[in-house]
């Protein structure tokens, strides 16, 4: 049940009504069973001083494309109402009219352009008014039945207002329904939301909540747990099972749903979406159509419901269904454009951003792994619309014209345009071995700050941790993950590569850089030193590059590899047999793939540095010693040392190998496969020849 978590003393803080508002907004949308992600709006009437000193009333009001939950004071917009008022004399007025007109009310040009709802708060009598999505309400007003039963609930205090889209007809629908109930204490808007207000700041919270509580007491009361979604149809599988099948089968997915975009995917298993991909009656429920039109700006207007026996044995028979769905789902969507489609309008990607599979759980997409994380956010808000609408009635939804209107409708869009652009690196995986250390930290960075997400892969768990934390405080939660891996075992890949893909859906990137030195003469190089750089920097590379493969071939939306090797990939090293034996045999088993993975779109290329010596594991170890006794010097020379052999006398650190690593994974380098890129500083005995 939704409780208040209103708090006197840290209200109290709040010293302008501006501050007040903040402080209701954000408690609002801290609980999303009250409103949606992005959606709802709230306001407050107040008077401030404009810029001649006068006393005018403003109306502080929700900007467009800002979220209640998080919203600071300069996502509100202020509007003189002197200007704003008159507007109630009219009897009606376009969408383009009204931005246009209240653009003109705004009392600092820096706001942001104002809710598409502003009317409503501005044509209602009240200080303080709050427009939510709350999940019971929305029960109630996608039942059929809904007006009869909220008369049940509220008596006389409500008032019905029949669906129509946002904007001014509804704002003064809204507000001459209110004007002719002296009784009114709510409005409910038919399959869309509530409205509640109060003299203060705390009363319009507070009738907030109690509306909700009201509505949720009274669904919860006809509840039968036995008979939700009409009964269990498929029970889910064990937690184990399903995070197994799910990891199996994203790339798939990830693949069929990446057209002229690739999408990132994430996976939610919690309890109410099992019980719903498990009822009875969920398949037929799920395309009824979006609870709220703010769902289906996210979720689209209906999901992919997956026709699948769970059974941990058919995982093949799952990806054949799942690939027949989404491509099936596609046409249709095609379909619904071509239908409902107006002059001038560009269609969205087709694929579903909801997938349902029975037994094992919702899989999301969308264009960041936040923005698959939205769309499963929203779809749980459906289910539990759906779950109360049931059990008062039957579910219903806008009609398929009026959630086009509302997916393609203009201001819509131009909240989409508020979007930062996306990055080289957007909507791309990258999978980095030895993370931890200073090239792979440093490659991350490069990577994630041009929009990838990035997996830290590491014997060194802590280390990765570390540098997936960095990023993800400075980037956002779970840009970047951390896996423990040993190059080495076989089943540890593969198990990394599941969790990638059961976080994020997949792989595009992969930089093979884990790495170590030995070094000693050709005579004293033992077996044991032989094999453990053939195990590391020869085997290591060719399983990490080979589980790649695999994966990208699923997706069949290309990939690209980026090899770590080294000067000694062509230099024959003095004293370093094994490791320069086996860097040349890195350099050729990237052509090698390279040379098989055209055809699928995989490119794989090969940097060679020298002499990292900043942040690197290999370098603060006896590789320092060895190196620097093989020339005859001191450990603390040696940078000097590489420096002046370099013909540009330069010192190569982390950064720069990462920037040529983002090269060869970048567009840039679009048609560029089985190549090497020397960064070392100009070492002429390893020009390449």
């Amino acid at each position: 049940m939704v409780q208040s978590l209103w708090e006197a003393s840290k209200a109290a803080e709040q010293t302008t009504g501006l501050d007040q508002l903040v402080y209701r907004s954000n408690l609002i949308g801290t609980d999303r069973r009250v409103c949606n992600y992005g959606g709802g709006n709230t306001s407050s009437k107040t008077v401030v001083q404009d810029f001649r000193g006068r006393d005018i009333e403003v109306m502080f009001v929700k900007g467009s494309g800002s979220d209640l939950a998080t919203m600071k004071a300069s996502n509100f917009t202020g509007l003189r109402m002197d200007d704003i008022r008159p507007l109630y004399e009219r009897d009606d007025m376009s969408d383009e009219d009204m931005v246009a007109y209240l653009a003109n009310c705004m009392i600092d040009a820096k706001h942001p352009r104002a809710s598409i709802e502003t009317l409503l708060h501005a044509f209602l009598p009240f200080k303080h008014v709050d427009h939510t999505h709350p999940d019971s309400i929305i029960s109630l007003c996608c039942a059929d039945n809904g007006k009869e039963i909220a008369r049940e609930i509220f008596g006389d205090r409500f008032v019905w207002v029949p669906y129509i889209r946002p904007g001014f007809k509804l704002s003064k629908m809204i507000a001459e329904g209110v004007r002719n109930n002296p009784n009114a204490e709510l409005v409910l808007m038919e399959k869309h939301g509530l409205v509640t207000w109060g003299e203060t700041s705390e009363e319009a919270y507070a009738q907030t909540i109690k509306i909700i509580t009201e509505a949720e007491s009274f669904i919860e009361s006809r509840v039968n747990e036995s008979k939700v979604f009409g009964g269990v149809k498929h029970g889910a599988l064990t937690a184990e099972e399903r995070r197994s099948i799910a990891a199996q089968v994203m790339p798939a997915i990830r693949g069929a749903v990446s057209d002229s975009k690739k999408m990132i995917l994430s996976f939610d298993d919690a309890e109410d979406v099992l019980q719903f991909v498990g009822g009875q009656d969920s398949a037929k429920l799920s395309q009824v159509g979006a609870a709220c039109p703010d769902h289906l700006v996210h979720t689209k207007v209906v999901p992919l419901f997956i026709d699948w026996t769970p059974n941990t044995n058919d995982v093949d028979g799952l990806k054949a269904k799942l690939k027949e769905g989404i491509a099936a789902y596609k046409e249709e969507y095609k379909a619904y454009f071509e239908r409902n489609k107006n002059e001038g309008d560009v269609m969205f990607e087709a694929a579903p951003r909801v997938i349902l599979i029975p037994g094992v759980g919702m899989i999301n997409t969308g264009k960041s792994w936040f923005m698959s994380q939205v769309s499963g956010a929203l779809y749980h808000r459906a289910i539990a619309v759906m779950r109360g609408a049931t059990a008062l009635g039957q579910f219903v939804s806008l009609s398929e014209n009026e959630s086009y209107n509302v997916e393609y409708w203009p201001l819509e869009l131009y909240k989409l345009s508020l979007a930062p652009a996306e990055a080289e690196f957007s909507r791309k995986i990258a999978f980095i071995t030895g993370g931890a250390g200073g090239i792979g930290s440093e490659t991350a960075r490069r990577l994630v700050s041009e929009g990838a997400h990035v997996v830290l892969a590491d014997l060194n768990l802590e280390g990765a941790q570390k540098v997936a934390s960095e990023i993800n405080e400075k980037y956002g939660d779970n840009r970047a993950l951390a896996v423990k891996m040993d190059v080495t075992n076989e089943e540890m890949i593969k198990a990394a590569y599941l969790e990638t893909a059961l976080t994020y859906g997949g792989v595009d990137i992969i930089v093979n850089n884990a790495g170590l030195a030995t070094s000693s003469p050709f005579d004293q190089t033992s077996l044991k030193e032989w094999n453990l750089n053939m195990n590391v920097l020869g085997t290591g590379y060719f399983l990490v590059a080979r589980e790649a493969f695999i994966i990208m071939k699923e997706q069949a939306i290309g990939g690209n590899m980026v090899f770590v090797g080294s000067k000694n990939s062509v230099y024959a090293g003095k004293n370093a047999t094994a490791y320069s034996a086996v860097k040349a045999l890195e350099a050729h088993l990237a052509r090698c793939i390279a040379a098989e993975g055209g055809e699928f779109g995989i490119r794989v290329n090969t940097i060679l540095p020298d002499a990292i010596l900043q942040g690197s594991a290999i370098w603060n170890g006896s590789w320092r010693n060895e190196r620097a006794a093989a020339y005859g010097i001191e450990p603390d020379q040696l940078e000097e040392y590489y420096r002046k052999r370099t013909t540009l006398l330069v010192n190569i650190y982390p950064r720069d190998i990462a920037e040529g690593i983002a090269f060869f994974a970048s567009s840039k380098s679009d048609k560029t496969t089985g190549c090497m890129l020397t960064i070392d500083g100009g070492v002429p005995a390893a020009f390449t020849r």
